[in-house]
């Protein structure tokens, strides 16, 4: 992981770029593009302003992330447009290592979030948004989306079980999310 990040933020070598078009297309999560795997989740992780402003903290720190178990390393400590990140899951000489860089953000008065983007060498392609809402009722929600195809050929091969590993996954950031709140 440490090597991960010090490869993209080495000066003699080129920063690695995104690797694809649609970048900044889950602020419109009605409108995903055509060509790629969608992912749609939302969970409700609770209620009032102070469960908003916990939930939004831990979603654009990388709290949430890092609470789920993934190893996460930024190079800033808030979510921000071009902060690179790079997170890897697995274990021992299966970890995966995932270079992104976050190419929207929202600090709104009743939205936070972000979404990333996948950078080359990422095993999947596309991005996704992780954005905390605060509804008129007070109900606090926390929605994951994304858009991916895959991009190396473990991923190819993954074949159908890719999207459901990511729909697991998203489930997970949700009752972790929940459980952060509580705390």
């Amino acid at each position: 992981m440490t090597r991960l990040m010090s490869s993209l933020s080495r000066p003699d070598r080129p920063r690695p770029t995104l690797s694809y078009r649609e970048v900044a297309a889950t602020r419109t999560p009605d409108a995903l593009p055509e060509g790629y795997h969608h992912l749609r989740h939302s969970a409700v992780v609770g209620h009032g302003r102070a469960a908003f402003e916990a939930a939004g903290a831990a979603v654009t720190t990388w709290r949430m992330h890092r609470a789920t178990g993934a190893r996460l390393l930024a190079d800033s400590d808030r979510a921000a447009p071009g902060v690179t990140v790079g997170i890897s899951a697995g274990l021992g000489p299966l970890r995966l290592g995932a270079p992104c860089s976050v190419v929207w953000t929202a600090y709104e008065e009743r939205r936070v979030g972000f979404a990333y983007g996948t950078l080359t060498g990422h095993p999947e392609c596309g991005e996704e948004s992780f954005v905390v809402h605060l509804e008129p009722d007070g109900t606090v929600r926390f929605a994951v989306t994304a858009f991916s195809r895959p991009a190396a050929w473990y991923t190819r091969l993954g074949g159908p079980l890719i999207p459901l590993l990511q729909r697991a996954y998203a489930r997970q950031l949700g009752r972790t999310l929940r459980r952060l709140v509580r705390t």
